[in-house]
């Protein structure tokens, strides 16, 4: 694919890691990754870095071009992480499959991205390989070993000796440490429960399901995820492909298996997982929603879609602060370390360079009681 991993200079941060694929590893800078926390080819050498920056994006469809990932670039951020419907895969075929992710690592401007800064990845649906599919898709191991492949995940991964494909890293030292938790939302997860003409109040094609349960994760990712929780760092980026603190709204998320959304916000509390925002992707628009939590702290989530999709009316949300983006864009959390009480800047930013979504927040709020 043309693809190598060029070091850049990050003037303010220390976390252009090698671990799980993409540019802009070397070993003047550390990180560890996977859940065994084994690290990267990062030494151990290094200051305390001033900010941290994280770009990210979803929904990107090979045939189209992908002009944003040139604004991405010019943002300089220290990690891009792709959310999912990296490519629109939808096949039984991995041969068709294969050929798609072939055309968007063709891509100048992907090129570019890759080779900027370090890219990492999880998927939803379409790169998975079928429309909303689940656990039962027949060519998930297939589809993850080409996953694993054009990503470039390094053979020593986590990644490779358990099902599914969630993971973690670690950036920075002791007082400014960033733990990135990739979930994996597919290869687990039970059919969903449909809407039907009788159902009173359903939207769109899902509603709440019924039996708790059904899992959204899995008992192993549910396992994995709290030994992870459990780890120091003072802020938790959770990347999940769909939606987790907007409100219903019929499409895939979280709230199709509130169960497991609540098994979540507990999971937080009871490991006492300070700083925890979520990012995620998949529907088509961006928007930065905010659910609260009984014993917890609010949880933000982020959302950026998509790289090639839009959508022209993003359904309502009463989580949602200020309004939805329907243009291309992408997402940035940056949390700048300097203050007192560091803070967490969360934005979206549109493929005419408008920062339509900001909201910044102070780490303090985000802390258990």
């Amino acid at each position: 694919m043309g693809r190598t991993a060029v070091a850049i200079g990050l003037s303010l941060t220390l976390v252009a890691c090698t671990g799980d694929g993409g540019g802009g590893g070397d070993g003047s800078l550390q990180t560890s990754t996977g859940a065994s926390g084994s690290s990267g080819q990062g030494g151990g050498g290094g200051v305390l870095a001033s900010n941290f920056r994280v770009a990210f994006g979803s929904c990107s469809h090979q045939d189209a071009e992908q002009p944003i990932l040139w604004d991405v670039v010019d943002e300089a951020p220290d990690l891009f992480v792709y959310l999912g419907d990296n490519i629109y895969g939808d096949t039984f075929d991995m041969a068709v499959l294969q050929s798609k992710y072939d055309k968007l690592g063709a891509k100048p401007e992907f090129e570019a991205l890759w080779n900027a800064t370090q890219v990492l990845a999880t998927w939803d649906d379409h790169d998975y390989g079928q429309n909303d599919a689940g656990k039962w898709y027949l060519m998930k191991d297939e589809s993850k070993a080409i996953f694993l492949d054009f990503w470039q995940v390094p053979s020593d991964s986590d990644r490779y000796s358990h099902e599914g494909i969630y993971t973690s890293h670690l950036f920075g030292n002791e007082g400014a440490r960033v733990q990135l938790l990739l979930l994996d939302t597919r290869w687990f997860r039970d059919n969903l429960s449909t809407c039907t003409r009788a159902d009173s109040g359903c939207k769109h094609d899902y509603k709440p399901h019924p039996d708790d349960t059904t899992t959204l994760l899995g008992a192993e990712q549910w396992a994995w995820l709290e030994a992870e929780l459990a780890k120091p760092a003072e802020v938790r980026i959770i990347a999940s492909s769909i939606q987790f603190s907007h409100a219903y709204n019929g499409w895939e998320s979280w709230t199709n298996l509130p169960h497991e959304q609540e098994k979540m916000l507990a999971l937080i509390r009871d490991t006492g997982a300070n700083g925890v925002v979520f990012i995620s992707g998949d529907v088509h628009w961006g928007e930065l929603s905010k659910r609260s939590a009984d014993g917890g702290y609010p949880v933000y989530d982020v959302t950026s879609s998509g790289i090639t999709q839009t959508w022209s009316t993003p359904d309502e949300n009463s989580n949602r602060l200020g309004e939805p983006e329907s243009k291309n864009n992408f997402g940035m959390i940056e949390i700048d370390w300097l203050p007192a009480d560091p803070t967490i800047r969360l934005a979206v930013t549109n493929v005419d360079g408008l920062v339509t979504i900001e909201h910044t927040v102070a780490l303090s709020e985000l802390q258990v009681p």
